[in-house]
């Protein structure tokens, strides 16, 4: 029951970021509950399609799109107030990346899928929402630039495998490697860390 409440806390932190990046790309409000559907539940869909998971559980559970679309419509009538709440939301959204990003790594190691494809699946079920709502906006992915995001995901998923590698509980290793990715993610927010950049090429 916890776990269910987070994750749909979750979904709403996805839905409200993308929601905000809509409103800043001056979007209608329709505009804003697409953005904010496609962020929230992007991740999970690609990873069900990648899975064979079929219909995603994104279109049979309903919570997850009304929470989803509920926030989009919020967001779009008080996005002051939400714009005035981005460390709240950065945390919710941290919250959000570790418990999708483990979640999707063990439902594929449940699927039969090998170590290495359930540390992508699941890394992209963290990042691939938000990848998808800069990617509509026409921008480059937050996740491919400096941001320390996807390497948090990445270092939770590979948590997750090598404590499924080891015979650990689920029960024991999931939280680990979320509370590591929030962890992670907060940590380089509050140090302002961000991956190396490549030098600019001559001429």
């Amino acid at each position: 029951m916890l776990l269910a409440a987070l994750e749909l806390v979750g979904i709403a932190a996805f839905a409200a970021s993308g929601a905000v990046a809509a409103v800043r790309a001056r979007l209608d409000v329709f505009g804003v509950v697409v953005l904010a559907l496609t962020t929230a539940l992007g991740g999970g869909t690609i990873r069900d399609v990648l899975l064979g998971v079929h219909p995603p559980a994104a279109l049979v559970n309903w919570p997850y799109l009304a929470v989803a679309g509920g926030t989009g419509l919020v967001v779009s009538w008080a996005h002051p107030t939400v714009a005035r709440l981005r460390r709240a939301v950065l945390l919710l959204d941290a919250v959000g990346l570790g418990l999708f990003v483990t979640g999707g790594t063990a439902t594929a190691l449940a699927l039969g899928a090998p170590p290495y494809a359930a540390c992508l699946v699941g890394m992209t079920t963290g990042i691939g929402g938000g990848a998808l709502r800069d990617l509509l906006l026409r921008e480059i992915p937050l996740v491919l630039r400096r941001e320390i995001y996807a390497v948090a995901a990445l270092v939770g998923a590979v948590v997750v495998v090598v404590g499924h590698q080891l015979g650990l509980p689920a029960a024991l290793v999931s939280p680990v490697g979320s509370a590591l990715i929030v962890g992670l993610r907060l940590l380089a927010l509050w140090r302002d860390w961000n991956a190396p950049v490549p030098g600019k090429l001559d001429g």
